[in-house]
C-alpha cells in the first residue's frame, strides 16, 4: 500500500530477524540497470469506461491496526494511515513529480491570499460532508489545529510541525470558506490538513487519543469501513452511498494482516491481488507467474537504522559514531537487494532521495566503513578491548529488536550487521518480537537499542521535523532514538519558515550533516518500489511519487 503521509512514518519494518551464529551470507554483486526516473510509475492507466463496475480488490497489510489517528503518537504506522487516507477527506493529492494539488472532491481552491502575515484561504466543496451528515467546515480545521499545535499536552501527538506556527483558524466569507493565519511563514502549508479529520471525533483529548483505537469513528469519502474482523484479521471498506463525487469502480477493498512470507504465498494462491516483490526471493517466485504484472516505480522510501541514545551505552555520541563507522552500508544494501533489477547503492541523506533535486551526500566520515576509526572511538569512550568490550565491569552489549516476520534477505542483513559490530567489540543480540507488537510496544516506546524500519513518502521536507524533535517526557514524537540537539532543532525550525526553496535546501542539508554527526540514524538505501500485481488490474500499482487513487482503481472488462 502506498500512503501519502502527513508525517514521516515507520511504514514497514525491515523485518530482519534472529539467526544462529555470526556468519553472514556472501554479498551478491550489484546489477547494473538503467536508473529509475524520479517520476517513474507503472499503474496500468486506463479510462474508467474500460473498467468493470464492481468487484473486490484484496491486499495484505503488515499487522492488525490498533490506532487509526495518524496525528496521535501511536498512529504513525503506514498501513493505518493508508486506510485512514482512504476513508477520510484527502485535501491534496500528489502528481507523478510529487507536487501536491487540491483534490476537487473536497477543495475548489487553496491558496496564499496574504503574506504578512501569511494567510491561506481554503474554498471547500459545499457538497463535502462527514458520515454523520455534518458538512466540512472551519470547525474541523480549528479542532485539528488545536489538537496538533502542541500547546495542550493532553493530546499525545506525533508531530506539531507547522501547526505550531498557526495563530488563528476562522470561517471566511461563507460557510464553505476557511482562513488559516500563520504567526510565521510556513513553506509546506499544503502538508497541514492534507488529511482532514472530523471535529466531532477530534475536539477533546479523550476522543483524539482513544476514539480511534481499532476503529474509524467518522468517515468522509467515497469509502467507509463496513467491518473489522479481528479473528480473520481483515478490515473491509465498501462504497459509501452518500458519496457526492464520481462513484468508485470497485465495490470493496479488503485488507488482511499477513507477514511478508505469508503475503507472498497468499498472492500466488490468488487470495490477494498484489504484493511486494522487492525481496529477492519474492521477485524470483513471481517474475515468471503468468497471471502477474511486475510494476516498478520510484517512491520516497528510505531504510534506516535507529540508534537509541536515550539508554545504555548509546547515550554516548562516540559509541553511536563508532557504530556508524563499523557498518558497511554498501554491503548491507547489496545483501538486502540481491537478485533484484536494481543497482544497490547507499543513501547519504535523510531528507532527500538520490532522485530528488537538492540531494547531496552529507554522510562524510560517518558514512564510510572505518573499522580502525570505530575501535578508536570506543577506546576513547572508555570501552576496553575485548570480545565484547567492557567498561566498569559491564559488557558492551546491545539489543537489536526485530519483527518476527522475516524473509531470507532480511535474515542475511541481520547476520551481516551483527558480524560488523562484533568486529569492533560490540556484542549484538537479535531479539525477535511479534509483528503486531513491533511498533506499538517496541519502536514507539523506544524499547530497543537498535532497530531498523522505513521512512516513506517524505515529500514535504518539514515532515521530518518530528523525527528530530526533542522528546517531552514520555512523548518522543517520532524521535524514537531520543537523539536531538538545540542546534538541529533550530536549523529545522528555520528551514520550515524559509520560503526561498534554494535557501531551504541549504538549511536541510546543513541539518542532515548534523544528523550524521549526532549518530541519530544511519540511512542505508532507497528501497525500490517493485510490485507484483494481478493482470487485469488498472489504475493501481507502483505509483512512484503520485498518490493512489482508489476511486479509479478496478478490473478491466
Amino acid at each position: 500500500m502506498r500512503p501519502m503521509l502527513p508525517v514521516v512514518v515507520a511504514a514497514l519494518a525491515i523485518a530482519v530477524s534472529a539467526c544462529g551464529g555470526g556468519t553472514a551470507a556472501p554479498a551478491a554483486p550489484a546489477r547494473t540497470v538503467t536508473p529509475v526516473a524520479a517520476d517513474a510509475s507503472d499503474v496500468n492507466p486506463q479510462p474508467l469506461d474500460k473498467l468493470k463496475d464492481g468487484g473486490t480488490f484484496r491486499l495484505a497489510i503488515q499487522q492488525w491496526i490498533t490506532q487509526y489517528n495518524s496525528g496521535q503518537v501511536d498512529g504513525t504506522q503506514g498501513d493505518a494511515q493508508a486506510i485512514t487516507d482512504l476513508v477520510e477527506p484527502t485535501l491534496f493529492v500528489s502528481d507523478a513529480k510529487g507536487v501536491a494539488n487540491p483534490n476537487p472532491d473536497y477543495l475548489l481552491s487553496a491558496e496564499v491570499t496574504a503574506t504578512s502575515p501569511q494567510v491561506i484561504t481554503y474554498r471547500l466543496n459545499p457538497k463535502a460532508k462527514w458520515s454523520d451528515g455534518k458538512p466540512l467546515s472551519y470547525k474541523d480545521f480549528e479542532a485539528q489545529w488545536k489538537a496538533l499545535n502542541g500547546k495542550d499536552k493532553r493530546y499525545l501527538i506525533a508531530s506539531s510541525a507547522g501547526y505550531e506556527l498557526i495563530s488563528k483558524v476562522e470561517q471566511g466569507a461563507g460557510a464553505s470558506e476557511v482562513k488559516v493565519t500563520f504567526s510565521q511563514p510556513f513553506a509546506d502549508w499544503k502538508l497541514l490538513f492534507k488529511t482532514l479529520f472530523p471535529a466531532a471525533a477530534y475536539d477533546t483529548p479523550e476522543k483524539f487519543n482513544k476514539g480511534w483505537v481499532e476503529k474509524v469513528p467518522i468517515t468522509g469519502s467515497a469509502w467507509k469501513i463496513s467491518s473489522y474482523d479481528k479473528t480473520a484479521q481483515t478490515i473491509t471498506a465498501v462504497r459509501d452511498p452518500n458519496w457526492w463525487g464520481t462513484p468508485p469502480k470497485l465495490d470493496s477493498i479488503v485488507y488482511r494482516a499477513l507477514d511478508p512470507a505469508a503475503a507472498l504465498d497468499a498472492y500466488l494462491n490468488k487470495e490477494i491481488d498484489y504484493t511486494s516483490a522487492v525481496r529477492s526471493e519474492a521477485y524470483e517466485r513471481v517474475k515468471s507467474d503468468p497471471d502477474t504484472d511486475i510494476r516498478v516505480g520510484a517512491r520516497w522510501d528510505e531504510v534506516i537504522v535507529v540508534l537509541n541514545g536515550g539508554r545504555g551505552p548509546l547515550g554516548d555520541v562516540k559509541v553511536r559514531n563508532a557504530i556508524e563507522k563499523a557498518i558497511d552500508r554498501q554491503a548491507l544494501a547489496t545483501v538486502a537487494l540481491k537478485d533484484l533489477p536494481v543497482t544497490p547503492k547507499p543513501v547519504g541523506n535523510h531528507f532527500f532521495m538520490p532522485n530528488q533535486q537538492g540531494y547531496q551526500d552529507n554522510s562524510g566520515e560517518y558514512g564510510k566503513l572505518d573499522v580502525a576509526g570505530a575501535k578508536q572511538l570506543l577506546t576513547e569512550a572508555g570501552w576496553a578491548d575485548g570480545n565484547p568490550r567492557t567498561k566498569d565491569g559491564q559488557p558492551l552489549k546491545l539489543s537489536f529488536v526485530v519483527s518476527a516476520d522475516s524473509a531470507q534477505s532480511q535474515l542475511d542483513v541481520a547476520a551481516l550487521l551483527q558480524q560488523m559490530l562484533g568486529q569492533v567489540g560490540i556484542q549484538v543480540s537479535i531479539d525477535k518480537v511479534p509483528g503486531n507488537d513491533y511498533f506499538e510496544k517496541y519502536v514507539n516506546r523506544s524499547n530497543f537499542d537498535l532497530v531498523s524500519f522505513r521512512n516513506v513518502d517524505q515529500l514535504f521536507l518539514s515532515q521530518a521535523y518530528a523525527q528530530y524533535q526533542a522528546p517531552e517526557g514520555d512523548n518522543v514524537f517520532q524521535n524514537y532514538g531520543r537523539v536531538s540537539s538545540p542546534e538541529l532543532v533550530d536549523l529545522l525550525k528555520k528551514a520550515q519558515v524559509t520560503t526561498d526553496p534554494a535557501e531551504a535546501v541549504k538549511l536541510y542539508n546543513q541539518a542532515d550533516t548534523l544528523v550524521w554527526s549526532l549518530g541519530h540514524t544511519i540511512a542505508l538505501y532507497q528501497r525500490p518500489q517493485i510490485l507484483a500485481v494481478r493482470k487485469g488490474v488498472a489504475n493501481f500499482g507502483a505509483g512512484g511519487l503520485a498518490s493512489d487513487d482508489w476511486n479509479k482503481a478496478g478490473w478491466l472488462k
